[in-house]
């Protein structure tokens, strides 16, 4: 979790909000993200899509066995959604994100029955430290 962090540190670097990933597997990193949404112009460079990308090119598959995604903040609908197709197995995360979190928050996609694959979630993972540059970022947005 603490690359993660440090990626997050990389997305307020260019105005993002700072938010970072990595996917792990067999005990490595194989991909990292951070927001670049400002950046790129993009609004799905999130940080979680952009590991997802990376690490099914490292892969060599769009299905992500064995890998385990590690990101500050409790993914959105979106992000949810994308781990659910890649087939990921687990989920680590560290804030909760109450306005637009897709993890248990407003929804719980990757572990919802309708859906054809489920994702193992473990939440609050360095949860303070993850959560202490957004708040950071979002006090200085409305000074």
């Amino acid at each position: 979790m603490r690359e993660a962090i440090a990626e997050a540190m990389a997305a307020e670097a260019h105005d993002d909000v700072p938010i970072g990933a990595v996917v792990v597997r067999d005990g490595e990193i194989i991909a990292r993200g951070h927001n670049r949404r400002e950046v790129d112009r993009d609004p799905t460079a999130h940080a979680e899509i952009l590991a997802l990308r990376d690490a099914a090119q490292a892969v060599g598959s769009w299905r992500l066995d064995g890998c385990t995604l590690y990101v500050t903040l409790e993914p959105c609908a979106m992000c949810a959604g994308a781990m659910v197709l890649a087939r990921l197995p687990r989920l680590v995360f560290g804030a909760d994100d109450p306005k637009a979190g897709a993890v248990g928050a407003l929804y719980d996609i990757p572990r919802d029955p309708r859906l054809n694959h489920n994702v193992e979630v473990v939440r609050g993972v360095l949860g303070d430290a993850c959560g202490a540059p957004l708040r950071a970022f979002f006090r200085a947005q409305r000074a």
